[in-house]
């Protein structure tokens, strides 16, 4: 395979993706590792995408945020699989916090019916209703993109609130950065349903690792953080060392 045929290849499965690790396209293209590592470098500098740890990412905006739908069509199986084992961390008479999200979302079905549950997510609120658990819904300014509630009214009520655990979603998760989303509202929801929890829980995918977005949540310490089995070893020696590490089989 010629150099340009090789790159518009990498570039197709970072798009299609967003996501692809070097192994990946070690077998897509039938290169070298070296020589997959040099395409990356060159069409890093084309800024046709981004170099991360283990692979390479679609170039976004800090600030971009895909909505809700775009989000729920992605990686259906590992979220399943992160939200199950997440959900077996609650115990009966658990008071809990609940981030808005798409993989959070999937633990609703896998939670006890005798505990209370204080969310952010309007979707997860009617979920939890059906399923007869006492749930308290944040006020707030709604996101139409993520159905979550921010701003000054959600702080105001959150802030009366302690947590036995709190369950969250993340944008991007960096071993130097921390933890960070698109959207300053929500950071400080994040941040304060963390603040107030006795044990801390991030549900993440691995194509979430070493990435940044625009705004700050917290550093990884004191976090534990569930994935599945599609994060490298190398970068689950890396995280093990700053944090709380899970991986789960999808």
């Amino acid at each position: 395979m010629l150099t340009p045929e090789r790159h518009q290849l990498i570039i197709a499965l970072v798009k299609e993706k967003d996501f692809v690790r070097i192994h990946e396209l070690v077998e897509a293209t039938g290169a070298s590792e070296s020589t997959i590592r040099r395409d990356l470098s060159e069409l890093e500098e084309q800024r046709l995408l981004k170099r991360v740890h283990g692979g390479a990412s679609v170039l976004q905006s800090k600030i971009e945020e895909p909505t809700i739908l775009e989000k729920s069509v992605k990686r259906e199986r590992e979220k399943t699989a992160i939200a199950k084992y997440a959900a077996s961390l609650v115990n009966d008479r658990d008071s809990i916090f609940i981030d808005a999200g798409t993989t959070t979302y999937q633990m609703l079905p896998y939670l006890p019916e005798n505990i209370m549950v204080v969310t952010n997510g309007v979707d997860i609120a009617l979920h939890l209703i059906k399923r007869h658990i006492r749930t308290i819904l944040l006020g707030g300014e709604l996101k139409a993109a993520t159905l979550s509630l921010v701003g000054r009214d959600a702080i105001k009520s959150l802030s009366q609130y302690r947590f036995d655990k709190c369950f969250l979603g993340m944008n991007a998760i960096d071993q130097n950065h921390g933890l960070t989303t698109p959207d300053p509202d929500e950071a400080y929801v994040k941040q304060l349903a963390l603040q107030f929890s006795d044990e801390r829980f991030v549900l993440c995918d691995s194509d979430k690792f070493s990435r940044v977005t625009f705004a700050k949540v917290s550093d990884l310490h004191g976090i534990t953080l569930i994935t599945d089995n599609g994060i490298s070893p190398e970068e689950q020696q890396v995280y093990s060392r700053i944090t709380t590490l899970k991986v789960v089989k999808a």
